[in-house]
């Protein structure tokens, strides 16, 4: 079945959950594309929500500020002209979400529950209007539980440190094997125990493990899964 068709006509929902270093974004940014819908980069709308605090001159400390700033906030994310576009309160906020200050106050706006209760309604009322691919750690679980494609994208702690490994030496950074997949284990097991929505596999969701998978099969399998579910 081609990737492109009449699938992109209805309104669906694609949830991809997984840890760290499975690929998620990747193989995401790829499949919407491929789909012909909106790949939601909820890093995106985090940082949207931290200008829009800026803006507003509510400073980092302030959390109660935060707290009742953040229900005035409406953010989304199209697509025009070839690439994502982070709306905020209608402005288009894609040049201005990328600086060290915002960086600096999304680490600390995201860490309130307020904000990330704003902005899980915002992603659902997204995915209620157009056809998404949506990826994270509990995308399926809790983000959107109805969503009619979940799937669970990992792969084993070795490949995933190796691939990382792979990365920063092509650009020129040393680092230790050993190290970055006892990062990676450590990291698994904070998010799958952490208080508020851990990571796991959703019930409905099909489990693709990548550990011996390229890149173009992950893509092909993702696709067959959307179209079994979907088409």
């Amino acid at each position: 079945m081609a990737e492109r068709g009449n699938m992109s006509e209805r309104i669906y929902a694609v949830a991809i959950d997984g840890p760290a270093g499975a690929g998620k974004s990747t193989i995401a940014k790829r499949l919407s594309s491929g789909l012909g819908v909106i790949y939601v980069d909820t890093g995106a709308m985090y940082r949207a929500m931290a200008l829009y605090m800026i803006k507003k001159g509510i400073s980092a400390e302030d959390n109660d500020g935060i707290s009742k700033a953040c229900q005035d906030a409406d953010i989304s994310i199209d697509f025009a002209d070839g690439e994502q576009v982070v709306i905020l309160n209608g402005e288009n906020v894609n040049g201005l979400i990328r600086t060290e200050e915002v960086s600096r106050m999304a680490s600390i706006t995201s860490k309130n529950p307020d904000v990330r209760t704003k902005l899980v309604e915002l992603q659902r009322k997204l995915a209620k209007s157009k056809s998404v691919v949506m990826d994270g750690r509990d995308i399926g679980t809790v983000v959107l539980p109805d969503a009619k494609v979940k799937i669970y994208l990992t792969a084993s702690s070795a490949v995933r440190a190796k691939r990382r490994y792979d990365e920063l030496t092509a650009k020129g950074e040393k680092c230790d094997l050993a190290v970055i997949e006892a990062d990676i284990i450590e990291r698994d097991e904070r998010d799958m125990n952490r208080e508020i929505a851990p990571l796991k596999q959703a019930d409905d969701a099909v489990l693709v493990d990548t550990s011996d998978m390229g890149i173009d099969e992950v893509h092909q399998r993702l696709l067959d899964i959307v179209n079994a579910r979907i088409g």
